[in-house]
């Protein structure tokens, strides 16, 4: 149970982390728009504590039916972000019409559409991952669903969500094992469209090219990057310490959201950003280690490309922070403010723990009656071994049914060939040899008892090790063993 309970660990400590930098870094911002210093925050905690109902959810709901769920749940994203460009549905906020606000509380539709996307692609590739599958039914209809998807989510405009939709399909296609001259071309594409949309409009245009000279335009464009950096300075090694920043005196503006890496460097020094990414680093090694751990082909996938994309998108939002990329506005995840990406970001936590539980290890352990204070804490329902498909099942018979060509038998031993009798062409019985006849006789006959004994004892060895593969295939099909 070690991966369960490091990605619980982990998912906490990240929480905490972020509540916490939430409440230091947006006081000032929330009294300044609302009157209380409490506002931003309140609504950070509302989305967290949703997460988490996600997550348990998540981590209680059997993989049979997310695989079910997974391409009703895309279709329905795909509608939401249809619906979100009707002016008058959808909001404008940061010149992105990409949000539903309801009662003042907002949510981003393209959040949603990343994690549907990302079950749904694991679910397709993981039914045909078999060798027999062209590379026709591994790209159709997959890559077609995730260009509308990208489509409608430029068209909001936003690069930042863009991008990170762009990291979920590559990390799909790179785990799933196709061409690599498939994944350089979908690289090289979404690296384009990336590029050609960083420059298409103006306000990205004017970011990249502060981006290639910070001092062209410091007051106007590069502002922002530039009082990052000053906060990271500021910081130190040991920070200035919780709550004592300047930076978020309106200097950095969305110092809650976008830049709170910045704030995190500025009050808890190099120590402190250090051990964020640190944290984040015992993510990736966590969700690798359940990804490489696990039986089903589904879930090793699914959790792969997750630990893929929050790992992109912590390097994008500390790469622009720091000034190694130009400024895309993707947020720190569950660091950010932003209640939907913390909520989708929880809800993909709970499935890599749901994931965990389903390890061959964890499935015989707790189904052998060994006690996990978490599981009981949690009242959890005992994991399901992974079992194939009818489908997987149907291609494995027709691949051993009987009719196939048999394999040749192979040589005997070079101890056995020297022991054969010689063929007896004739000669000696012609030359009158009686006495060579006799011992030739004896020897053969000697011979001849000694060949049904190895004959026997070759037998014998045969029912021993048919009997050991049979022994090896019924401990196959016991709980927790890898199928397939």
């Amino acid at each position: 149970m070690t991966s369960f309970h490091l990605i619980i660990a982990v998912a906490a400590l990240l929480t905490t982390l972020g509540l916490t930098m939430v409440l230091s870094a947006s006081g000032v911002y929330s009294y300044d728009s609302a009157g209380s210093p409490w506002s931003v925050f309140a609504k950070q905690v509302l989305w967290t504590a949703v997460g988490l109902l996600a997550f348990y959810v998540a981590l209680r709901m059997p993989v049979a039916m997310m695989r079910r769920l997974a391409f009703p749940a895309f279709a329905l994203t795909i509608v939401l972000l249809i619906l979100v460009l009707i002016p008058g549905i959808g909001k404008v906020a940061n010149g992105s019409r990409g949000w539903f606000v309801v009662a003042g509380f907002s949510m981003q539709p393209s959040e949603l559409a990343k994690i549907a996307f990302a079950i749904w692609g694991a679910h397709l590739l993981a039914a045909r991952r078999l060798e027999r599958a062209s590379l026709r039914e591994m790209l159709i209809p997959l890559v077609p669903a995730a260009v509308i998807a990208l489509a409608l989510i430029v068209a909001q405009p936003d690069l930042g969500q863009t991008v990170s939709l762009g990291i979920i399909l590559l990390a799909l296609l790179w785990y799933a094992g196709l061409p690599l001259r498939v994944f350089l071309s979908s690289l090289l594409a979404v690296m384009v469209s990336a590029a050609i949309l960083a420059m298409a409009e103006g306000y990205r245009s004017a970011r990249v090219q502060s981006w290639l000279d910070p001092a062209a335009d410091a007051q106007g464009s590069g502002y922002q990057a530039r009082q990052a950096r000053f906060a990271l300075a500021n910081g130190g090694v040991f920070g200035d310490g919780l709550g004592q920043g300047s930076a978020k005196w309106n200097y950095l503006p969305n110092a809650h959201n976008d830049f709170i890496f910045a704030i995190i460097g500025e009050e808890l020094g190099f120590i402190g950003a250090a051990g964020t990414l640190g944290l984040f680093g015992l993510f990736a090694y966590t969700g690798m280690r359940i990804a490489r751990r696990s039986a089903d082909p589904f879930l090793r996938l699914l959790t792969a490309t997750a630990t893929t994309w929050v790992l992109g998108q912590v390097f994008i939002n500390v790469g622009y922070v720091v000034g190694l990329l130009p400024v895309t506005g993707l947020q720190l995840p569950l660091i950010s403010a932003g209640g939907t990406s913390t909520a989708t970001t929880l809800l993909m936590m709970g499935v890599m723990t749901n994931a965990a539980r389903h390890e061959p290890e964890a499935v015989a352990a707790l189904r052998a009656g060994r006690d996990d204070r978490v599981n009981r804490l949690l009242r959890l329902p005992l994991p399901e071994p992974y079992v194939p498909t009818r489908l997987e099942a149907v291609r494995d018979r027709l691949r051993t049914r009987p009719g196939r060509p048999a394999k040749p038998a192979p040589r005997a031993p070079a101890r056995d060939r020297r022991r054969k009798p010689p063929a007896d062409d004739g000669r000696a019985r012609r030359a009158g040899h009686h006495v060579g006849d006799q011992r030739s006789g004896g020897q053969s006959r000697r011979e001849t008892r000694s060949g049904k004994q190895n004959a026997d004892r070759a037998k014998r060895t045969g029912e021993g090790r048919t009997a050991q593969r049979q022994q090896g295939r019924r401990a196959r099909t016991l709980e927790g063993q890898r199928y397939g």
